[in-house]
């Protein structure tokens, strides 16, 4: 079995001024320490062109988007295309968190144009799944991640489809408090990847990297990333503090 990237994004979601986000990413670079893990940040639009040219030259952090729009442009005020991400390299764009599916009612549908445009460009999306609490506690969580996956992913080619990264997002522990148990993650990652063998073939399913996305921090992540089918993490509230952050990446 090859060996798959580790990943760790962080995903500043609705925070951090443009003065604030600069100082961060300074910080980040400033101690970032030599590593293979691949490292994405994720801020808000205002903070895409400026941190591109901080991380400009760095060969593992990479610029990423919280989502982006399907068409290539039109009269969609307040939207920004994958066709503009790519502008300023962009590498990956987050789609389909679990916020953006709640607060703006995102369907799988959507997602699935909104995949499609991020391939188009050269970019690689960071495809969001997951359940709630109701779904968790009825043990349809499976059932819900294959519908999502089978929905917004598995009508790519093979070759497209070896772009993608996924994240698995309990959504009962996003800014709850609460972790998904190593063995909780490792069963649901396992399951994704035995649906990504079943449409696509071991060899893809085994170079997919498939990232833990609840409330994972400092102190949980090395168990969490020991897990054989736990390639990283879409690190939320925790990759707003240098601090943290690192010692997250520094957790391989």
């Amino acid at each position: 079995m090859q060996k798959r990237q580790h990943i760790v994004a962080g995903n500043w979601k609705m925070n951090l001024s443009y003065l604030e986000g600069r100082d961060l990413v300074r910080e980040i670079t400033d101690r970032l320490q030599p590593t293979e893990t691949l490292v994405v940040l994720a801020p808000p639009f205002i903070h895409l062109n400026n941190i591109g040219n901080i991380i400009h030259g760095i060969s593992n952090i990479y610029l990423g988007a919280q989502n982006c729009h399907w068409a290539e442009a039109g009269a969609y005020t307040g939207e920004v295309s994958a066709r503009m991400l790519a502008s300023i390299e962009v590498g990956f764009v987050i789609i389909g968190h679990s916020e953006r599916r709640e607060y703006f009612a995102e369907t799988d549908a959507m997602l699935a144009q909104k995949t499609d445009a991020v391939l188009a460009h050269n970019m690689r999306p960071i495809f969001c799944c997951g359940e709630k609490l109701d779904v968790r506690e009825a043990e349809k969580q499976e059932e819900l991640v294959s519908e999502q996956l089978h929905s917004g992913l598995f009508h790519l080619s093979p070759d497209a489809f070896r772009q993608v990264v996924i994240a698995y997002e309990p959504v009962w522990a996003i800014g709850t408090g609460k972790t998904a148990s190593p063995q909780q993650a490792q069963d649901m990652h396992a399951f994704i990847r035995q649906l990504i063998a079943e449409q696509y073939g071991q060899d893809i399913a085994d170079a997919t990297p498939i990232l833990y996305g609840g409330s994972c921090n400092p102190s949980n992540a090395r168990e969490l990333f020991q897990q054989p089918d736990v390639d990283g993490g879409l690190i939320g509230g925790a990759s707003l503090k240098a601090a943290d952050f690192l010692a997250i990446v520094n957790s391989f």
